[in-house]
Order: C-alpha cells, then structure tokens, then sequence
C-alpha cells in the first residue's frame, strides 16, 4: 500500500524510480531542470538540500504550467565530498580516473537532500526536507581496476564517479549510513516526510 496517494518526482533517475517502487510509492515522472552549481563556501549538506527543495519547487511551477494534477512534487539531490570538496559528475575521462584515485583507499561522504513540496490554502507551499549523510570505504584500487571502471561506461554519469548499485559495489569496504540514501534517495528519511504530509498539522 502506498504512502500517499501518488507523488511526482522530479527526476529522470532511473535509480530513484527504482527505490520509490520499492516502498510502493506510486509516482509520475516530471523531470525539471535546476543550476546545479554550488554557492561560493556552500556547506555540501546544504548545497544538497536547496537543489533538492527547488527541484520541488520548479516542479510545483510545472503542474500549475502544465495543467497537471495537484500532487506533492518530490525533488533530490546527491552528492560526493571529500576532505570537504564537492565531486560533482566528471566532466571527462581524465576527471573520472582523478576521482577514483581519489577515493581509492580512503573514506568519503555521500549527502543526498530530499524535499517534498505541496501546495496548500490560499496559494502557501508546504516544504519538508532532509539530508542523509552517508561514509563510504574504498578499499585499495589499481590503475587496472580504475580504468576498466571507466571503460565500463557507468561512472561517467554518476556523483562522484561510480554507483553503489552497480560495478563499483566490489570496491567498497564499508558503508556506514544509508544504502539507498548513497544510491540516491534515502528512503528513511523520504518515508518520514511522506507520513508528515498525511498528518493534519
């Protein structure tokens, strides 16, 4: 049984849609579009969580725009940090191996902000958000192992350079945090918002 009735999610992530199915939320996708650039000294646990609440935010937009049903707009965001640096998606192959010699090793934070908005009375939105923080473990990698990831295909368009869900799950460690909150949408913390959204306040 669903949480709620039926949301949007503001995102073509195949990899949240899969997370959303698996705690039978029901949705529609309504892909936006946001700057993703981070703020000058933007703390990563709120650069997270204000890309996750203006994707909400557009989306809300979007229905009005549209003509779509009134439904909550669920909007995410993931990040990669390390010794507090952003990795955004590598902008190359030469970027992509920099990263993974990078985590190779070592620990990193994985933050996702989620944040879904609603339209109430008299034209008010109503937000809830959240941000997981998630520590990966790399375990040692070689040149071989970094490049044949690469050759691969799958970190070219993934935060940080690699998926949990895919390949890369042989290189780590230890994870102390969230599985699904690494892969992109931690569904802990998604469920208690959508249990705020169905209590009157």
């Amino acid at each position: 049984m669903s949480l709620v009735p039926k949301i949007y999610l503001a995102s073509a992530s195949p990899r949240r849609q899969e997370l959303l199915r698996q705690i039978d939320v029901e949705f529609d996708v309504l892909a936006v579009g946001v700057c993703e650039d981070a703020r000058p000294q933007e703390p990563p646990a709120d650069y997270v969580r204000r890309l996750a609440c203006e994707k909400a935010r557009v989306g809300l937009t979007e229905l009005v725009r549209r003509g779509l049903p009134a439904r909550p707009v669920l909007g995410a965001d993931t990040c990669v940090t390390v010794d507090g640096e952003i990795l955004g998606k590598p902008r190359d192959r030469a970027d992509g191996l920099a990263m993974l010699r990078r985590l190779a090793g070592r620990s990193h934070q994985v933050l996702t902000g989620v944040c879904v908005a609603a339209g109430a009375a008299r034209g008010r939105t109503i937000e809830h958000s959240a941000v997981n923080v998630s520590t990966v473990t790399f375990g040692p990698l070689t040149e071989q192992d970094i490049a044949a990831y690469w050759a691969s295909g799958e970190p070219a368009d993934k935060a940080g350079g690699y998926a949990i869900q895919g390949r890369a799950a042989r290189f780590i460690a230890r994870l102390e945090g969230s599985y699904s909150g690494v892969m992109g949408l931690p569904l802990h913390e998604l469920s208690q918002i959508l249990q705020k959204l169905e209590t009157p306040s």
